[in-house]
């Protein structure tokens, strides 16, 4: 994992280096806004999501050069070195997360705040990515999407082959629809063995079985008492059940293929966040039709909320910045924003939008994003990278080796301690 802070002085030294070259380089009268955009949508269904932006940012007066890099770590590792380089992009996909921040404390960062004020941000998103985006009275980012990473999405065949007939509305009887799944031959739970996927897939659990209080007490507070207490050694209890539902090739599968496995009934059931969605649409299959999805057990279950947003790497350069300011505007614009989710199965940044291009999930996020109660930050917004990043290894190994749920526990409360 990336360490902002070892790198900052040799990116600060960069960006001086090259932002009088920068500077010296205006574009020709007319001609369209070039914008390098770095990110790190590669699959079927979000590489149809990230054309919208492309057509839009385009059809506005600009020029979008695409940058794909596949795998979040390495195209953040790609922008990093691209800015000490002397070669910064345009823009670059962050999660809406604290990973930025490093960059904001070290001036790294352009803002665009007058797009902000102009587009009604405050008005119109969320509080916990308002609190993500807003650093010391500043936007640093354009957020374009929320994702909620704890969806169940499910098989229509698979569910009707296993005979379950209604969606479950307790942990215990999520647990009995795994095991009738795995009786009529189906692989109950498609499972990506990739850390961040164990991550997510734990984070689900937490929320869902230890509730939202408990979530609060253990990532934003790091209360020793609530990591060490019986109710979180459950959660941890709970989450090594799933192992007894996964198929043997999991380890190191992709979170898209895993998604495949239930796209084609091999699977009954992933727990991944709702872009999933994006390749069910890329397979042409319809949500309440040909899959089911909810989000967790029962009507007022934990909303955690997620996304992605672009930052935009410091430079002098006005025709640059000019891009930059017509990039954030265009990629949080309503129709943008639709179009982008529509393909990505998130839902859009913004409550003002035609839902009716969404599918019934989307619909489903959008009317719990209006009840405040339900959302719950996902941990990216309460903990430093290299606090993840340490919780990361504590959940694989625990998943992965014979670990009593004790030491497990005793680890997860060492690395909140130690960060």
């Amino acid at each position: 994992m990336y360490k902002a802070k070892k790198l900052g002085s040799a990116i600060a030294l960069a960006l001086a280096a090259c932002g009088a070259a920068h500077a010296q380089a205006p574009a020709p009268a007319g001609a369209p806004l070039k914008a390098t955009v770095i990110h790190w949508w590669t699959s079927g269904g979000e590489s149809q999501a990230v054309k919208q932006f492309a057509e839009a940012y385009n059809k506005a007066g600009g020029q979008w050069i695409d940058q794909a890099v596949a795998g979040a770590d390495q195209s953040r590792a790609t922008t990093i070195n691209r800015i000490v380089g002397g070669n910064a992009p345009t823009a670059a996909q962050f999660n809406t997360s604290k990973q930025f921040r490093d960059f904001v404390e070290q001036g790294l960062l352009n803002n665009v705040d007058d797009v902000a004020i102009a587009g009604k941000w405050e008005q119109l998103m969320p509080p916990s990515i308002l609190e993500a985006i807003k650093i010391n009275g500043h936007f640093y980012a354009a957020p374009v999407d929320i994702h909620m990473p704890a969806w169940f999405f499910y098989s229509k065949a698979a569910y009707k082959k296993a005979g379950i007939a209604n969606e479950p509305q307790t942990w215990d009887e999520f647990l009995a629809q795994l095991a009738k799944l795995k009786a009529v031959g189906v692989v109950p739970l498609a499972f990506g063995g990739q850390v961040w996927q164990e991550k997510i897939t734990f984070d689900a659990i937490f929320a869902m079985v230890g509730g939202a209080d408990l979530y609060l007490r253990v990532y934003r507070d790091r209360d020793q008492k609530a990591v060490m207490s019986p109710a979180f050694k459950q959660v941890l209890v709970d989450f090594k059940k799933l192992k007894g539902f996964v198929d043997a090739g999991s380890p190191g599968r992709n979170w898209n293929d895993a998604t495949a496995m239930v796209v084609s009934g091999k699977a009954g059931v992933q727990i991944m966040g709702d872009w999933a969605k994006g390749e069910f649409a890329a397979a042409k299959q319809v949500a309440g039709k040909d899959f089911g999805c909810f989000p967790g057990f029962g009507p007022k279950a934990p909303y955690i909320v997620a996304g992605d947003a672009f930052v935009f790497p410091k430079t002098a350069n006005a025709t640059t910045i000019k891009a930059q300011k017509l990039l954030a505007t265009t990629i949080t614009s309503p129709a943008a924003q639709v179009a982008f989710a529509a393909r990505k199965g998130a839902i859009p940044i913004r409550g003002d939008v035609d839902e009716s291009q969404l599918d019934i999930c989307a619909r489903q996020g959008l009317a719990i994003m209006k009840d405040k109660s339900r959302q719950l930050p996902n941990t990216e917004m309460l903990a430093s990278p290299d606090t993840t990043g340490a919780l990361q290894d504590v959940l694989t190994s625990y998943w992965n080796k014979n670990q009593s749920p004790d030491d497990a526990q005793k680890a997860f409360a060492r690395a909140l301690k130690d960060q």
